[in-house]
């Protein structure tokens, strides 16, 4: 399978803080200095996704020699899978069923495994990106309907969402590269809230546009920065990582900002390209950085109750 992506404008509504006015609340979020464990002599490429499957463990693909590993919360390492197979890392996520998803923006693919790391779908054709129903171009991330739909943002060379149903079968797609409404500048993350829309992120054009899932157009919001990963809480909290900002925003369902933690760095606690994102039903924020080449854990006194 291969699929496509870009965009801009006024949104619909004006929440009162932007991601630049709101003050940080950097005292919610301390880092937990020494997590993960590797293995001895074994080093993380760039770190393009972390997720938290069902059993609460933490997955992190990344673009080093051990594309993909699985740590416990307390960051002892437990595994490691997909050595050989990946061409370039990107999207992770974890399905309600416990599998686990990849995208794959060199091989122009998707991949479906279950908790052993076996196969059980891959859609696109490898190393052939295209626009039609069984090519991406580049896709970037995943999102999952509770009816067993998904979606990917066919992220990179195309500016589009494509649907599926359970089975991978092909049911829409929309989006062209553009600034308008429902055009695209680089498709990079999706995400469901628990109402059923659909968040995407349009990443160059700086904003974040809002679908139902049948592709139409809800609303959009431009002011929270540039969005490169996403994770909805079932508590209605989007957590999102600004790569150019190198922070992290947290709001609303409403777009107000509710929180951001990050500056620029290479420290523990410091960002330098953020890509993706996690939180742990307790609260914990999991951040992968490409450019620092890690995953960094951070606690917070707060409880967001997020899910996964």
């Amino acid at each position: 399978f291969a699929l496509v992506l870009m965009s801009c404008g006024v949104p619909e509504e004006t929440p009162a803080e932007t991601a630049e006015s709101a003050a940080p609340d950097v005292l919610d979020y301390q880092v937990v200095e020494g997590w993960p464990q590797l293995p001895e002599d074994w080093t993380l490429g760039e770190v393009s996704g972390v997720a938290i499957d069902n059993d609460r463990d933490v997955l992190v693909f990344n673009r080093g020699e051990h594309p993909l590993l699985e740590f416990k919360l307390d960051g002892t390492f437990v595994r490691s899978w997909g050595e050989g197979t990946v061409s370039r890392a990107h999207g992770l996520r974890v399905d309600a069923e416990n599998n686990i998803w990849t995208t794959d923006v060199e091989a122009h693919t998707v991949t479906k495994y279950d908790q052993e790391g076996n196969v059980l779908m891959v859609l696109g054709e490898k190393g052939k990106p295209g626009e039609d129903e069984s090519h991406f171009n580049a896709p970037a991330d995943i999102a999952f309907a509770p009816n067993g739909d998904f979606f990917v943002a066919d992220g990179y060379g195309n500016s589009r969402v494509v649907k599926f149903d359970q089975n991978g079968k092909f049911i829409k797609a929309w989006g062209t590269k553009g600034t308008g409404q429902g055009e695209f500048n680089l498709v990079h993350a999706v995400v469901l809230d628990s109402q059923g829309l659909l968040y995407v992120a349009d990443r160059e054009n700086n904003r974040i546009q809002i679908f139902d899932q049948d592709g139409n157009f809800i609303k959009m919001w431009t002011h929270l920065g540039a969005p490169f990963g996403f994770f909805m809480t079932p508590g209605g909290k989007l957590y999102m990582t600004d790569g150019r900002a190198h922070k992290v925003i947290i709001a609303d369902l409403e777009g107000n900002l509710l929180s951001s933690f990050g500056l620029e760095g290479t420290e523990p606690g410091q960002f330098n390209l953020p890509h993706d994102i996690a939180v742990s039903p307790t609260g914990e924020v999991y951040v992968a950085e490409i450019r620092n080449m890690r995953v960094q854990k951070f606690t917070s006194n707060r409880t967001e109750g997020s899910g996964t």
